[in-house]
């Protein structure tokens, strides 16, 4: 199979997207000036530099920024530079993205969906919510078990995470479940008490945020 674009940029994205779509993609770094349709998978703020020596023939991966003259593919997923099976994934199209771009993306299992340019920083919020943030959470929360000497055994808080994600997948709101859920002020009030700043904060913000 010839190639059919060029991915610039060796980052996690850019490596595992090159990973699966194998030879009909060259993997080139942010220097090279390749001929033909061009994926930028580089860091926003190296969007629009690049974007220029490509007039009219790139696509870029930035979830957050919008070109007017520069489409936008932004798959819905946390890349860890191999390929992965992507079933189901949202990769949001803004702009024109080349109809082969978007069978390309296609083929891998992502489901494309056209997201007005307006609306990329509320939706790219909305994914550093539940990708950067909840990884955050869940970090700080072993952070300060540990730092009070508890050792959680087996796979720590992880099976919790996984529930709770099953739960929520299965029954959207009503599978959360918790002091806040039930309205046990008691046991929030203890919980809250137990917590250092800003965590205490996060705790009670996070807690009400849905009523």
């Amino acid at each position: 199979m010839s190639v059919a674009f060029t991915i610039l940029g060796r980052g996690r994205a850019g490596c595992a997207l090159a990973e699966a779509w194998g030879d009909r993609t060259m993997l080139l770094d942010h220097e090279a000036r390749p001929q033909g349709l061009v994926l930028l998978a580089v860091p926003d703020r190296a969007v629009a530099e690049l974007a220029a020596h490509f007039p009219g023939r790139c696509v870029h991966l930035a979830g957050s920024l919008h070109l007017t003259d520069v489409p936008c593919a932004h798959p819905l997923t946390s890349f860890d530079g191999r390929a992965r099976d992507w079933t189901g994934t949202p990769v949001a199209m803004t702009g024109a993205v080349p109809d082969d771009l978007r069978r390309a993306f296609g083929d891998l299992g992502f489901a494309a969906f056209d997201l007005p340019g307006e609306l990329k920083p509320l939706y790219h919020a909305a994914a550093v919510l539940t990708s950067g943030h909840a990884a955050t959470l869940w970090l700080g929360a072993e952070a300060l078990l540990r730092a009070q000497g508890v050792a959680l055994p087996g796979r720590g808080l992880l099976p919790l995470a996984e529930a709770t994600l099953r739960n929520v997948a299965e029954r959207g709101l009503a599978g959360r479940t918790g002091p806040f859920v039930r309205g046990d002020e008691a046991t929030i009030a203890r919980d809250a008490e137990a917590l250092p700043e800003p965590w205490r904060e996060i705790f009670l913000r996070l807690g009400r945020s849905l009523g």
